[in-house]
């Protein structure tokens, strides 16, 4: 089956969800294209999911895409936030900040019965999720409104785990891709492969739809992936600079910069690997550290260093999210992109 006759599109296309870089306005511009606009729920309140929701469905009558992760919140580790505190005080001591009074952060809560009776109200055509699938329960509940069910494989291991346990389809994240890794089987970083490498063979050994992920932000690219077996292909990174996205201003310079040739994969942020432009706090402390909480523990800590330094002007301290092709970043409308993207669509 054609991924646009199993969602409801006109379009192989799908907008990344993209947590903290948008919300439903980008969607429904994407949705209004031809696309599945995304919206991104992990870092939402209830009220704030059914606010933008509520947008989307006066927005557009086209389907759209919710996502949530799905990880388990792990246990805090006091020893493991003193060496973070550790690792962090020099930077707070020279912004003037006081490192014993660390607000809480914002979190990224995984898929929940709470969350499912709001999306119940508003009935998705499709549900993604990251870092595997909810539990057999929660899933039952999204089936039951007849939503198709997508998830994130960073493996072939991981693509064959979600065809057996209910994805609907497979988005097949090549390690170019922007912001969070969606591995949840292993967090072995050395079995990543990149998106060219890792569609044919997730093809390959399952019997659902692939969508490619990862390091495609133009017309050629999206063609190419078609063209190694992919139903549709998952585009992020290109959108940042739309003005319906709602990228920071620090965020936008670097993706306009030559600084954003260079991205690697950090836990600094969250706690989980994610792949954003390098930047200082990333050199010195290094992009992986094993001070770092567990995701999304590490937060909090860095939250109130970004929120200062991007006062400042700096992107020094923040999650500058990005893939490892950004040629494609255009100041357009995402309707227009979604058009472009789309345009060597035979």
């Amino acid at each position: 089956m054609k991924i646009q006759e199993m969602i409801g599109t006109d379009l192989p296309l799908i907008q990344a969800p993209m947590a903290g870089a948008q919300d439903s306005a980008l969607a429904i511009a994407v949705c209004e294209a031809g696309g599945l606009g995304s919206l991104p729920c992990a870092m939402l309140t209830t009220d704030s999911m059914r606010r933008e929701l509520a947008a989307i469905r006066a927005g557009t009558s086209q389907p759209y895409n919710v996502n949530f992760f799905c990880h388990t919140p792990p246990e805090p580790s006091d020893a493991r936030e003193v060496a973070w505190r550790s690792a962090l005080a020099p930077y707070y001591k020279e912004f003037g900040l006081d490192i014993a009074n660390i607000p809480a952060g914002p979190g990224r809560a995984p898929f929940s019965p709470e969350t499912a009776e709001v999306l119940e109200e508003f009935k998705p055509a499709v549900v993604s999720f990251h870092f595997g699938l909810p539990s057999p329960e929660l899933l039952a509940r999204v089936r039951r409104w007849g939503a198709k069910v997508l998830s994130s494989a960073t493996t072939v291991e991981e693509a064959l785990w979600l065809e057996a346990h209910g994805a609907d389809a497979i988005i097949a994240q090549g390690t170019e891709a922007g912001g969070h890794r969606g591995h949840f089987l292993s967090h072995d970083l050395s079995v990543q492969m990149g998106t060219f490498a890792l569609v044919p063979q997730i093809v390959r050994a399952v019997k659902v739809p692939v969508i490619a992920a990862g390091g495609i932000a133009g017309a050629q690219g999206v063609a190419a992936a078609l063209a190694l077996g992919a139903s549709a292909v998952q585009v992020g990174t290109a959108y940042l600079l739309c003005p319906e996205a709602t990228t920071s201003k620090v965020h936008r310079a670097a993706l306009s910069s030559d600084a954003a040739r260079h991205t690697a994969l950090t836990n600094l942020f969250t706690g989980r690997p994610a792949r954003g432009i390098f930047n200082r706090v990333m050199r010195e402390l290094g992009p992986l550290s094993s001070f770092a909480p567990e995701f999304p523990l590490a937060t909090s800590a860095i939250t109130q260093l970004r929120t200062k330094a991007e006062s400042l002007g700096s992107g020094d301290f923040s999650p500058l999210w990005s893939g490892q092709n950004t040629s494609g970043c255009r100041d357009i409308p995402a309707g227009e992109l979604t058009r472009q993207l789309a345009s060597l669509i035979h």
